[in-house]
């Protein structure tokens, strides 16, 4: 992608990128722009934490187990608070859900309600931090269903078809937020120096050609036979298949942002050792809804194996689901595997 000083000399920050996008729609009332910018405010704050873990002395776990039954890690607990306690008081959100949370998190009542509704991860890919491994957050918004009073847990059970924006924040050599309102993805760099996003990856595109594929393989004896015939497919191991190389990193926003600017697939599909994840690990509401918006704006897709995530509605906050995404073609032909081998 271009470098931001070769944007007709100019330099974009998301605030002006945001307002920009908000003036082409003249009904706009300007809710959505104030909730992206508390996003980004929290995503430097968490920034700033994030590159100082060790001296910070935020590395390790609370000790703590969330409703996932994962061990919360210190910086998982801050990276809740501070999203928290930036969107709890403006008066633009009726209820928000957390990953990290057993119920909706609602407004408190002396703040007055919202239309939007924000759910999000706070701090995915939480267990490698003490590795120095890429984490990031991920992030929904949705108009309430209630029309008055605090916001509910319908509000929040909504399909990703419903979306009116997403995206996420990658924690790594940089600090990148990567968001969508159903007009183009666009990507964002963290200037330290000035403490600003600017406009470093607009109107991102998934390549044509895909590059990689992305699974944990050391599950590969639990999968059904449609995954396993098409990661040999994949692979190049059948006639026509294209050969991609794997990355996998572990840590599901890194392996979802790589794959977005390359090409490829990610997939975490389900497996029969876990009895916790028959119906796949990640969840439906905080990380592939949000997600499968952002790839298919892209130009890509996602699916549980059988249905485009977009168009599943949670049944519950903490529902899980198996999620293949990326390259559109690559998440049609595991489809195209999963119905014909699997039963």
């Amino acid at each position: 992608m271009s470098d931001i000083h070769q944007f007709e000399g100019q330099i974009t920050t998301i605030e002006r990128f945001i307002l920009d996008q908000e003036k082409a729609h003249p009904e706009a009332t300007g809710a959505l722009t104030h909730i992206l910018y508390d996003v980004a405010m929290a995503a430097k704050i968490i920034a700033s934490k994030t590159t100082r873990a060790g001296l910070a002395e935020i590395l390790g776990s609370t000790g703590e187990e969330n409703v996932q039954g994962e061990v919360v890690q210190k910086l998982d607990h801050f990276a809740e608070r501070t999203i928290f306690r930036l969107n709890d008081h403006t008066g633009l959100l009726g209820v928000m859900a957390s990953e990290e949370n057993d119920d909706v998190v609602p407004i408190p009542q002396r703040f007055k309600p919202g239309k939007y509704v924000l759910v999000y991860d706070p701090l995915d890919g939480s267990s490698n931090i003490d590795y120095n491994v890429s984490i990031g957050t991920i992030f929904g918004i949705f108009r309430r269903v209630t029309t008055e009073g605090p916001g509910t847990l319908e509000d929040c059970l909504q399909p990703g078809n419903k979306l009116v924006a997403a995206g996420y924040v990658v924690y790594g050599s940089s600090t990148m937020m990567v968001y969508s309102t159903g007009e183009g993805v666009h990507g964002f760099t963290l200037d330290p120096s000035i403490g600003e996003f600017l406009l470093s990856h607009p109107n991102i595109r998934i390549p044509a050609k895909a590059k990689y594929y992305s699974v944990n393989q050391g599950y590969e004896n639990y999968w059904s036979e449609g995954v396993r015939r098409f990661t040999d497919w994949v692979q190049g191991k059948d006639a026509g298949g294209p050969g991609l190389s794997l990355r996998y990193i572990g840590s599901l926003v890194a392996d979802f942002h790589r794959n977005l600017m390359a090409g490829g697939i990610f997939y975490y599909p389900a497996d029969s050792k876990d009895p916790n994840k028959p119906y796949g690990k990640l969840r439906l509401l905080y990380e592939a809804a949000p997600l499968a918006f952002l790839a298919a704006n892209a130009g890509g897709a996602a699916s549980d194996g059988r249905t485009d995530i977009l168009d599943l509605t949670p049944g519950e906050l903490h529902e899980r689901t198996p999620l293949f995404i990326g390259s559109k073609d690559l998440v049609e032909r595991v489809e195209d595997f999963i119905v014909r081998y699997d039963v």
